[in-house]
Parts: structure tokens; C-alpha cells; sequence
């Protein structure tokens, strides 16, 4: 395996390639999410995490695109990979056609590079429903890869039994759609051992959200500190290492122009294996919130 560096990628099961580091923008108010977004291009990002229900759309796409004219940067807009998902309330056919409208015409990118379903609330009929109308946006250009967030492994299996059944409805194979992408909240506290297999044996690319715990470990485990100390490093770049090390793909999010640059400066250390299972635990920690839990049924 050639060493990790801020350009790797993962190539999709879509096909496209996905950057290994992605920046996220959870709860980065609009007024300071393009300058956030901004500083994390300066500091190697091509990848942003956005969502409908961040309200901070807009002022990313606005970075990204300006992007292309700042001299410094000279980056085209397909050199930056944008992330968007459809909110728990915009479940359903319909709705989703008009959300990824809406986020198109909000942004101005041309394209989404990735637009997951936000959570697996809504029903079996509005899941299915939501997957169907993301499916017709790749096939009509608007969007290059879809997947989903915070599905349990029975949303999971519901949804390839949704991908066959539009199959048979819609003309074969492929016309389901492909799962290219999943996203949790993982790290050393919330393993999703489970979940992350399930994925593995479809080739699912793992995103990796909250890696670094939103800081409430920081100063508290004894394995974290003794191997920031060890390395030079915050504890905060020890977990982002370990998640790349680990196969996902981490979205760390700032405001702090510091911070953000940090997050990205992780290529010149590496964990042992030893040290990566070392700071794995069987915790269930969670600093986010969990739908993977809820039935089916809600």
C-alpha cells in the first residue's frame, strides 16, 4: 500500500475517485462557512461535507467556486469534491427531486459530486421512494454518486432489497442504483464493527464523521495522550491518523484557521498497527446522534 498523503483518494463503486480527507461543516454558521471553507483549501481539502440541513450550501459552493479565480489557488471546480445529503423532512419522490434542485440551483456547481440520504427516517415506502428519485439524478447528470448516513445494517438490507426490486421495476441490472458511499459517526469510542463489515463486502466507501470525538476525550486517555506525545503531535491529528489508517474516510470539521490547517497535517506520522488496535475500544460513545437504532418502521 503506497503511503497516505492529502491527495489520496478512494475510487467509488460509481467509478469516481473520492479524496481520503474530507472537510466538514456540521453546525459552521453561514456567515463563516466560506471563509471556513476558504482555509480549508489553502490547506490541501479538495473534499467538503455539506447537507441541506447544515443551511450552509450556498456559502461552500461560493468557495469552491471562487476557488478557480484566486491565484493562489487556481482550482477547478471538478478538483474539489462537494457532499450534500437530503434532510429526514425531504423524504420522499417528490421531495427529493425538488431538494436536489434546490441544492443545485443554491449552489451553482453544475453538479453534486455526492448526495447521501441524511438519516433512514421516514418509512420503507419514503426511503425506497427517496432512493428511486436519487438513482433518475445520476442517470439525468445531476448527481455523480449517491449512498446514505446513519443507516443500520437492517436500513441496509432493506435498502438492497429496494436496489433488486427497482431492478425488476425499472428494467434490469444497474437500474436500482449503486451504493457507493456510507456515513457514521466512527471513531476509537464507536467502532460500528458491524456496519463497516457490511460495507467492506460491497466495497462501500466509509465515511468517518465527529473523528475526533468533538474533543471530549482530549486530556482523558491515557493511549491518546502517550501517543501525541509520542509523535509530536495534538490528539486530535492521532485520531484523524487513526481513522485513515483504519480504511475511512474522516471528516473533521473547525472554524479555527489553526485547527483546520492541523487537522490536515497528519501525513508525516504513522500509527503501528499495535498502536491502532490499541486505541480501539469496545465503547458505545456517542457524541452525535444514532438513527442507526430506530426501526424500521419510523
Amino acid at each position: 500500500m503506497a503511503p497516505l498523503t492529502i491527495n489520496s483518494t478512494v475510487k467509488l463503486n460509481s467509478g469516481y475517485e473520492m479524496p481520503l480527507l474530507g472537510f466538514g461543516v456540521y453546525q459552521t454558521p453561514a456567515k463563516v462557512a466560506e471563509e471556513c471553507v476558504t482555509e480549508a483549501l489553502k490547506a490541501g481539502y479538495r473534499h467538503i461535507d455539506s447537507a441541506a440541513y447544515y443551511r450552509n450550501e450556498g456559502q461552500c459552493a461560493t468557495a469552491i467556486l471562487s476557488a478557480s479565480s484566486d491565484k493562489s489557488l487556481s482550482l477547478p471546480r471538478d478538483k474539489v469534491f462537494f457532499t450534500s445529503k437530503i434532510p429526514p423532512p425531504g423524504m420522499g419522490y417528490a421531495s427529493t427531486k425538488k431538494q436536489v434542485a434546490k441544492t443545485l440551483e443554491v449552489t451553482k456547481l453544475g453538479y453534486i459530486d455526492l448526495m447521501l440520504i441524511h438519516a433512514p427516517y421516514g418509512g420503507s415506502k419514503a426511503r425506497k421512494e427517496t432512493w428511486k428519485a436519487l438513482v433518475e439524478a445520476v442517470e439525468e447528470g445531476k448527481i455523480r454518486s449517491i449512498g446514505i448516513s446513519n443507516y443500520g445494517v437492517h436500513h441496509l438490507d432493506e435498502l438492497e432489497k429496494h436496489i433488486k426490486e427497482l431492478e425488476d421495476e425499472r428494467g434490469g441490472k444497474g437500474k436500482g442504483g449503486i451504493i457507493s458511499v456510507g456515513q457514521w459517526e466512527i471513531h476509537p469510542w464507536m467502532n460500528r464493527d458491524d456496519i463497516v463489515e457490511w460495507c467492506r463486502k460491497r466495497n462501500i466507501a466509509v465515511q468517518a464523521y465527529s473523528p475526533v470525538v468533538r474533543g471530549e476525550k482530549f486530556g482523558k486517555e491515557p493511549v491518546l495522550m502517550k501517543l501525541a506525545e509520542k509523535y509530536g503531535v495534538s490528539e486530535a491529528q492521532v485520531l484523524i491518523r487513526w481513522s485513515l489508517q483504519k480504511g475511512y474516510v474522516p471528516l473533521p470539521k473547525s472554524v479555527t484557521p489553526e485547527r483546520i490547517r492541523m487537522n490536515a497535517q497528519v501525513y508525516g506520522f504513522e500509527l503501528s498497527k499495535e498502536e491502532v488496535d490499541e486505541l480501539s475500544t469496545k465503547d458505545y460513545f456517542s457524541v452525535a446522534w444514532d438513527p442507526t437504532v430506530e426501526p424500521l418502521e419510523k
